[in-house]
C-alpha cells in the first residue's frame, strides 16, 4: 500500500531558531548602480545582445570567502574561542553603551531576545557561507530584514543574559562556529 505522500513525521520536536526560515532563505544584496540604458533601435539584431556585456552586480552573495572582517568592538578580549565549551565564540570587554558595530556588510536575520543566555542578540547573514552573531546588547538599533554596512552601529554593549558588561561575538560558517580570530586582524585594540 505504497503512495506518493510523504510520511508525516511528529518527533523530534524542532525548537525555535533564533532567526526565522523566512529571513534566512532570504539573499543577501548590495546597493548596486543601475546598467546604462539600452535604446531600443541598438537591439535591432539578437546575435549583437548576446555579444553585449552587461555589467555584473556586485553583491556580498559573490565570492563567498573573500569578506573582510572588521573588529566589531575595541576591548580586552575575555575569553577566547573554545570549539569544545557551548559558547562558540569570543569575548570582549566593553562599557556599558559602547558602540557595537557589524563586521562586514550583510542582511540582519535575527534581532531580539528570544535566544536564552545571549541576551538581546543580532544575527547577520553576509552571504551563503557566513554568519556573524552579536549578544549580550543592552540595546538593539536594527531589524529584522534591514541591509547594513559595514561599521555601521547595530547595537549598544550591555550585560542581558550574563554576568558583565561585553560583547560575545561569533562567526558562522555554513551555520558551524568557527574561530573569529582566524578572519579579523590581530587585535581589538
Amino acid at each position: 500500500m505504497a503512495t506518493n505522500e510523504p510520511p508525516l513525521i511528529n518527533e523530534p520536536k524542532a525548537l525555535r531558531e533564533p532567526y526565522s526560515e523566512q529571513a534566512l532563505a532570504a539573499p543577501v544584496v548590495q546597493p548596486t548602480v543601475p546598467p546604462k540604458s539600452v535604446k531600443t533601435a541598438e537591439l535591432a539584431k539578437p546575435s549583437e545582445i548576446a555579444k553585449t556585456e552587461m555589467p555584473k552586480a556586485e553583491t556580498a552573495t559573490g565570492d563567498d570567502e573573500a569578506i573582510e572582517w572588521a573588529w566589531p568592538v575595541q576591548g580586552k578580549i575575555l575569553a577566547g574561542f573554545n570549539e569544545s565549551t557551548s559558547a562558540k565564540g569570543i569575548d570582549i570587554e566593553g562599557t556599558q553603551g559602547q558602540a557595537v558595530t557589524v563586521s562586514a556588510p550583510g542582511k540582519v536575520i535575527y534581532s531580539g531576545s528570544d535566544l536564552r543566555g545571549y541576551g538581546k542578540l543580532v544575527i547577520v547573514k553576509h552571504n551563503k557561507t557566513y554568519l556573524s552573531v552579536y549578544a549580550h546588547n543592552s540595546k538593539i538599533l536594527v531589524k529584522e530584514g534591514q541591509q547594513i554596512s559595514k561599521g555601521q552601529k547595530i547595537a549598544e554593549m550591555g550585560s542581558t543574559d550574563s554576568d558583565r558588561v561585553k560583547l560575545h561575538f561569533e562567526i558562522r560558517r555554513q551555520g558551524k562556529s568557527v574561530d573569529p580570530s582566524k578572519y579579523l586582524s590581530s587585535s581589538p585594540n
